[in-house]
């Protein structure tokens, strides 16, 4: 049986169309709050979801890696590959994972494949993640006690074709998973 034949079959089950909505920012700009809100929401509209998150992998199928610029691509190919098994069995996968370079969203896309990849961009300006840090990592960074940490000394790309963009310094976390959540419905509803 094809991948794409049991994807297809597999979608059935569920009755929903499976996509992997891949949240990419800076730090603390609120890709975690806004995908367990979305996989609430989801579930709670009948939909079958699984959301990966940087902090929990970095915990298990990650932890023997680090934050170096080879160790970060690993952890990007294999949440992409995990969220890819996820989507070939119809569900839908919500990652949070700051990916910030184009060149890491795009090997996330080339392997979990296009049609099924939703690049959200979660927006919010540097000093606003800062004061939303209750972890003190920025502090932590700016004092060189975390090396290459992203918006402060690794850079952050914002994505060059994002299907959403949700400026969290404008909208509270209801709003950004709603409007999220709105966008959605239509990507994964399976119309009789």
């Amino acid at each position: 049986m094809g991948t794409a034949f049991a994807r297809q079959i597999m979608e059935t089950k569920p009755n929903q169309q499976a996509r992997v909505i891949w949240l990419t920012g800076l730090p603390c700009s609120g890709k975690t709050t806004i995908g367990v809100g979305l996989e609430q929401k989801l579930i709670s509209n009948g939909f079958l979801v699984r959301m990966l998150d940087g902090d929990v992998t970095r915990k298990g199928i990650c932890s023997d890696l680090g934050f170096s610029g080879a160790d970060r691509n690993e952890n990007i190919r294999r949440i992409a590959e995990i969220s890819k098994l996820f989507a070939e069995s119809g569900i839908i996968t919500i990652n949070a994972f700051i990916t910030p370079t184009e060149k890491l969203r795009n090997m996330a896309r080339d392997i979990i494949g296009s049609d099924y990849f939703i690049n959200v961009y979660v927006n919010a300006p540097l000093n606003l993640c800062e004061q939303r840090d209750i972890k003190g990592m920025y502090k932590k960074a700016r004092n060189g006690e975390i090396k290459e940490f992203t918006g402060v000394s690794a850079p952050f790309e914002p994505p060059l074709e994002a299907a959403i963009e949700i400026n969290t310094s404008f909208s509270d976390p209801d709003q950004s998973i709603h409007k999220l959540f709105e966008y959605i419905l239509p990507l994964i509803t399976v119309y009789k």
